[in-house]
């Protein structure tokens, strides 16, 4: 069985291709397309990882897409509306590219693997939607060596969650423990990251290398 793994339209869309839960390719978009931190659907890596294993489309059993768009959308409108009227005009910005675009994004994919891979198959029939952190904890915990392990995810904000515990124990993965929005330590380092000068979901691991090398230059002092 193989499964085809998406992640596009936000920050350094990749994909991955596994079979029989083994991952047989993977890449990032900006490898192909030089554009780094590339957002757009990942057309070029989603062939290459096809190319690797030698097949086409139509030996693809599931396309995953790694977020649930409608409970993101939810969250969006419920925070809108909870700071109304301030972020008004971050709300006229999105709302337009969401209604039309990001809100239907089954029907994106759709589109976006039949211009990468041929409209022989019914893409739409295919698509699947995962959490966006369990599809995180799943990163980690699936292609590591542990049969079973605890799996702590913080980001900035998936749909809801910001902070994840997960537990996994041979092939079942189950999150237990979350803490949501606006509650976030990935947003509060965003946060210094766009406070120090840098663009945010792009500068960060800058970030981290001025403070390693603070405390590093700290130490041989």
């Amino acid at each position: 069985m193989y499964i085809l793994g998406i992640s596009a339209f936000y920050h350094d869309s990749a994909a991955c291709l596994l079979k029989d839960g083994v991952i047989i390719a993977a890449a990032q978009e900006e490898r192909f397309t030089r554009k780094k931190h590339d957002p757009g659907f990942p057309h070029e890596a989603i062939k290459y990882c096809l190319q690797e294993a030698g097949i086409t489309g139509k030996d693809v059993d599931n396309v995953v897409f790694y977020e649930k768009p409608f409970v993101k959308f939810e969250r969006l409108l419920e925070t809108y509306l909870a700071f109304a009227p301030k972020g008004f005009k971050s709300f006229r910005t999105s709302m337009p590219l969401w209604i039309k675009e990001k809100l239907f994004q089954k029907s994106m994919l759709t589109k976006e693997l039949e211009a990468t891979l041929g409209k022989d198959v019914k893409w739409r029939d295919r698509i699947l939607f995962s959490e966006h952190h369990l599809s995180h904890a799943a990163s980690a915990y699936y292609p590591s060596p542990f049969e079973s392990a605890a799996v702590l995810t913080l980001d900035g904000v998936g749909e809801w969650t910001t902070t994840s515990l997960a537990i996994g124990k041979g092939k079942d993965l189950k999150v237990l423990r979350e803490i949501h929005f606006p509650h976030s330590l990935g947003l509060l380092y965003s946060a210094f990251t766009y406070y120090t000068g840098f663009k945010v979901n792009s500068g960060e691991y800058k970030v981290m290398g001025l403070g390693s090398g603070r405390i590093d230059f700290r130490c041989a002092a």
